[in-house]
């Protein structure tokens, strides 16, 4: 295993020549290269590299959480040399079927979505608002400059949101996963609109409907605990803002034949998801352990399902850099109350979704992860405007 882990080395080496990297081994050996490392892996027993070699990320990931493998220095950056390589892309035919029964036990059904989501998303409300904004938004915020708070880049993003769907006064808006009700409490507040938000959180369910009793938006504003499927209706316009990712690539053209369904003729919507521009599985790790039946899907495969319901494509913008900003963000605040976390759940949870968030964030700057806004009609409409009247003069916040 030394050989084969003095190999490792050698290829990180031949991916990225300016990088500083060593493995620290049980017996103390040090391997590695560049004279002073800027990340150690230290492999607390000799079993933990047969699961790295044998198993990808999904071993890197146990081995991890377990506390056989300790990363010192930056996480981000080793997660950064193992894209540069491929580490996890080229399996055996062996590990392949090894892995099947996790994409199998979490296929996105009806009855399995809601223990899926409820495997994730029903952790505690004061858990998400250790790490998230006030408004608990978890997906990707909208920064127009680098100085901008995580609320605030969040209040960006529903608003960019609300410009694109030309949202006016009296508008229906149907909200398909809604999360904590965010957009659809700004919808209501700044434009007007009247809402319907479906979720399969019980947690989330719960947390929306005291804030529209807060707010008085009884009539204005509703929440249902409801699957997307299960739902009928006509809006003037349909949001989803980091859902699809738990559609699951069986159920795409189910969703976005629904989708066509709930949506008037003419209206618009828009899909807000991370999505891949070279379609790949989901990797085991996050699978098995923080999402599963999730699938990121290609934007290719995304838009040609959207072509076949009917629904016209008007606009695609990446927002890449955004995700990842808005999971460094994420990050620092989990760090600043990594003690109440453990508390609450234990250290291996808090050892869990550190590697989850910084991998997603190292995803988004270094590998194969996007995220875009996909604006679309139901059918041709030529009353929209024909540029980007929502444009902004954004800062570089590279």
């Amino acid at each position: 295993m030394k050989k084969a882990l003095r190999e490792l080395a050698c290829a990180l080496n031949r991916a990225d020549p300016s990088a500083a990297f060593a493995f620290r081994l049980w017996d103390g050996e040090l391997i590695g290269y560049g004279s002073t490392p800027r990340t150690t892996m230290a492999l607390r027993t000799p079993a933990v590299p047969e699961r790295l070699f044998g198993k990808g990320f999904l071993g890197f990931g146990e081995a991890y959480v377990s506390g056989e493998l300790e990363i010192e220095g930056d996480l981000q950056e080793l997660l950064r040399l193992g894209f540069g390589m491929g580490f996890d892309e080229n399996r055996s035919l062996r590990e392949k079927i090894g892995l099947l029964p996790y994409y199998l036990k979490t296929k996105a059904t009806v009855d399995r979505s809601r223990k899926n989501i409820a495997r994730h998303y029903d952790l505690a409300p004061e858990f998400y608002s250790l790490f998230l904004d006030e408004s608990l938004t978890y997906s990707c915020g909208y920064f127009r400059s680098q100085k901008d708070s995580l609320a605030l880049a969040q209040r960006q993003k529903y608003d960019l949101i609300a410009r694109k769907l030309r949202l006016g006064q009296g508008d229906t808006i149907l909200d398909i996963g809604c999360g904590y009700g965010g957009m659809l409490l700004r919808a209501v507040r700044q434009c007007g609109a009247k809402g319907l938000g479906i979720t399969l959180s019980k947690n989330q369910y719960g947390h929306v409907r005291g804030k529209i009793a807060e707010a008085g938006l009884e009539g204005v504003l509703e929440v249902k605990l409801l699957d997307y499927r299960d739902l009928v209706g006509k809006f003037d316009k349909v949001v989803s803002i980091g859902m699809f990712e738990h559609v699951g690539r069986r159920y795409i053209p189910v969703f976005m034949k629904q989708v066509a369904k709930l949506l008037k003729k003419g209206g618009t919507g828009l899909l807000h998801t991370i999505a891949k521009e070279v379609e790949s599985p989901t990797d085991p790790w996050t699978l098995r352990y923080i999402f599963p039946g999730g699938y990121i899907p290609g934007l290719a495969e995304t838009l040609r399902e959207m072509g076949r319901a009917g629904l016209c494509v008007l606009d695609v913008e990446p927002l890449r850099l955004h995700y990842a900003r808005t999971l460094d963000r994420w990050i620092e605040n989990f760090e600043k109350n990594a003690g109440k976390i453990a508390e609450m759940f234990g250290e291996r949870f808090v050892r869990m979704w550190r590697l989850y968030l910084n991998s997603s964030s190292a995803g988004f700057k270094y590998g194969n992860t996007r995220v875009y806004q996909i604006l679309f009609s139901n059918g041709l409409n030529n009353d929209l405007p024909a540029i980007r009247g929502y444009e902004d003069s954004a800062e570089n916040v590279n």
